[in-house]
C-alpha cells in the first residue's frame, strides 16, 4: 500500500447486534455516475439486537464533541425504576460528522471496565449520521453501581481536517418480569489494571476478554502486510506478518488467540470502499475471550497474580497494539474458598516461517501456528468440576508486490479452533468453536494515477455444544464483504472521479433460527437491501 495515502488512526468500533433480529428492507436509490459530495449513511448487514417487551429505562452516559485527544469524563448512576437485575442492557451510540476527517478509533470505559470499542466512518462534505448498538448485559455487575465514565475518540481538527465527531451514548435497561427472566451474568467484572489481578476466593469460573487492535496509523495497522527486514517493502517486522495474542498468568502461558484482521474505514488506501458499508467488526470491535477456569484454583489464594497480555510477532520494543482487558468471574455462593489446581499445561513449539521469492513481482509466503491445552479442577460446593481448554491457531498468507508497491496483493487466512470441556455435575459439556478470518485483496496504481482496490473479507465461525454425545445447540456465521473502488491520486476532491461498489452478506443459521441480509452499494447509493432465509 502507499503509506502516504493511508488514514491515520487513533482509537476503536460500531456494532449492530446479536443474532436473528429482523432488519427493515430499504428501497434502491438512483445511482450517480461517480461519488459526489454526499452518500448514504453508513450501515451494516448484521442483525439488530433483539429486545424484550418489558419496561425499559434509558440513561445517557456520554454526550460529547471530539476535536482532539482530550477524553470526555462524566458519571453514571443506575436507573432505580427498572430494578437491579435486568433481562438485557443495550448500549447505543448515535454519531454525526461532516466535512473532511480520517477514520478515528475510540473507547468507552465505566469504572475502568472497557465496555465498548469503536471506529468511526469517514464523512461526506454534506455530513453523515450513524448508530451502533451493542449488548452489554454481561457487564451488569459494573452497571449496578455508580461509576465514573471515560470516553475518547481521538481526533484532529484544523484547516484541512474539519470534521468534529459529535456522539451521544445511552444505555437502555430492560426489566425482568414474568416469563422474561433476569439474564445470567458474571458475579464480578474486574478491569485488569497494572497487569495484576486478585480474584474472589470462591471463584469457580473465570473468563478474560481482550479488546486487541493493531492501530495508531503505523505499520501495525496493517500488520498482516508486514515483511521481514530482508524483503524490499515499506512496512517491516523482523518476524513477518504472523501475530498471536497471548495471555500469561504469573509467567505461564494461559491462553492464545488469532487477532481479528480489522480494516478501518480508510483501510487499504481506499476510503471509497467503506463510505456506506464498513468492513466486518469495524464499528464493533469484539473482544477475544479466554477461558481461564483451569487456573481458578491457583488464582483463588487471595493474593495478587500477574496477568500479562502481549502480541507475539510484534517487533521487540515496538508499539502499535492496544489490549485493554476485563476479567469476568462467576462465584460459588455455597463456598467461601474454592480450592483446586492446574493439572495440565501443554503447548506445541510455536511455528512461524517465511519464504521470500524476489522478482518483478516479489512474493512472501508465511505459515505459522501454535497449539495450547490447559486443564484444571475446582472443588465447589456442588462437587469437583474439571475444565479443559484446547486451542489451535494457524495462519497462511501469500503477499505479492512490485518494488514501487504500485501493485500490492495479499491472500491470507487465519484459523482459531477452540474446544472447552467441562466435566462435573452430570455428563461432560463440550463447546467447540472454529473461527476463520480471510482476506483477499489487491491495490494497483495505473499510469494514469488511478488507484484501484479490490478486496474480499470474511468473518466466519461454526459453534456447537454437545452433552452426553448429543448436540444441544449450534450456529454457523458467515459475514462476507466484497468491494471494488477506483479514484485519482494527487488531485482535489472534486477531481478524483471516484467510483466503487460494495457488498456485504451476513448469514447466521443455527438451532435458534436463521438470519440472512445482503447490502449492495454503487457510488455511495444503496442499491439493494434484502433480507430472508
Amino acid at each position: 500500500m502507499k503509506r502516504q495515502i493511508t488514514s491515520m488512526l487513533a482509537g476503536l468500533v460500531l456494532a449492530a447486534g446479536s443474532a436473528f433480529g429482523a432488519s427493515p428492507a430499504a428501497a434502491a436509490e438512483p445511482v450517480p455516475v461517480e461519488f459526489g459530495t454526499d452518500w448514504h449513511d453508513p450501515l451494516t448487514a448484521a442483525p439488530a439486537i433483539e429486545k424484550p417487551d418489558t419496561r425499559s429505562c434509558e440513561v445517557t452516559i456520554a454526550e460529547a464533541q471530539f476535536r482532539d485527544f482530550k477524553p470526555y469524563r462524566g458519571s453514571y448512576a443506575p436507573p432505580m425504576e427498572c430494578g437491579d437485575r435486568w433481562s438485557k442492557v443495550v448500549l447505543r451510540l448515535d454519531g454525526k460528522v461532516k466535512g473532511r476527517q480520517y477514520d478515528r478509533l475510540g473507547y468507552l470505559r465505566m469504572g475502568g471496565v472497557e465496555v465498548f470499542r469503536t471506529s468511526t466512518p469517514e464523512p461526506s462534505v454534506d455530513g453523515i449520521t450513524w448508530s451502533v448498538e451493542k449488548d452489554v448485559t454481561h457487564y451488569s455487575d459494573t452497571l449496578r453501581r455508580e461509576q465514573p465514565v471515560e470516553m475518547l475518540i481521538g481526533n484532529v481538527v484544523d484547516e484541512t481536517y474539519t470534521g468534529v465527531i459529535d456522539v451521544k451514548v445511552t444505555l437502555t435497561f430492560y426489566a425482568a418480569k414474568g416469563s422474561t427472566k433476569a439474564a445470567e451474568t458474571p458475579d464480578k467484572v474486574l478491569p485488569l489494571e497494572g497487569a495484576t489481578l486478585t480474584t474472589p476466593r470462591n471463584s469457580e469460573r473465570i473468563v478474560a476478554e481482550v479488546y486487541a487492535t493493531g492501530s495508531g496509523g503505523g505499520c501495525e495497522e496493517y500488520w498482516y502486510l508486514t515483511v521481514p527486514d530482508a524483503a524490499p517493502y515499506s512496512c517491516k517486522a523482523d518476524k513477518g506478518p504472523y501475530r498471536e495474542v497471548q495471555l500469561k498468568i504469573d509467567g505461564q502461558l494461559a491462553g492464545i488467540a488469532a487477532p481479528f484482521p480489522n480494516v478501518w474505514t480508510g483501510g487499504w488506501s481506499n476510503p471509497f470502499l467503506w463510505y456506506v458499508v464498513p468492513a466486518p467488526r469495524a464499528f464493533d470491535v469484539k473482544p477475544i475471550e479466554y477461558d481461564l477456569t483451569p487456573f481458578a484454583g491457583n488464582l483463588n489464594d487471595g493474593r495478587e497474580h500477574r496477568v500479562e497480555v502481549s502480541v507475539a510477532g510484534l517487533p521487540e520494543g515496538q508499539s502499535g497494539w492496544s489490549t485493554p482487558t476485563n476479567v469476568l468471574v462467576w462465584q460459588d455462593e455455597g463456598s467461601e474458598h474454592v480450592t483446586g489446581a492446574l493439572t495440565k499445561n501443554d503447548q506445541s513449539d510455536p511455528s512461524n516461517s517465511t519464504t521470500i521469492t524476489p522478482g518483478s513481482l516479489n512474493r512472501l509466503d508465511t505459515k505459522g501456528g501454535h497449539r495450547l491445552t490447559v486443564a484444571g479442577y475446582v472443588n465447589t460446593s456442588h462437587g469437583r468440576v474439571e475444565t479443559t481448554v484446547s486451542r489451535t491457531l494457524a495462519n497462511t498468507s501469500a503477499h505479492h508486490w512490485t518494488d514501487d508497491e504500485n501493485t500490492d496483493r495479499l491472500t491470507s487466512r487465519w484459523d482459531d479452533d477452540e474446544t472447552v470441556t467441562v466435566d462435573g455435575r452430570g455428563p461432560a459439556r463440550v463447546a467447540h468453536t472454529h473461527r476463520v478470518y480471510t482476506m483477499d485483496g489487491e491495490t494497483t496504481i495505473g499510469t494514469d494515477n488511478r488507484l484501484r482496490t479490490a478486496l474480499t473479507l470474511g468473518d466466519r465461525a461454526d459453534t456447537s455444544v454437545v452433552r452426553a454425545g448429543k448436540r444441544i445447540s449450534w450456529s454457523r456465521l458467515d459475514d462476507t464483504y466484497t468491494g471494488d473502488a477506483t479514484w485519482t491520486l494527487g488531485v482535489p476532491r472534486d477531481q478524483r472521479h471516484a467510483v466503487g461498489t460494495s457488498n456485504e452478506r451476513y448469514r447466521l443459521d443455527g438451532s435458534e433460527g436463521c438470519y440472512d441480509r445482503t447490502l449492495r452499494t454503487e457510488q455511495g447509493a444503496l442499491t439493494e437491501d434484502r433480507t430472508g432465509c
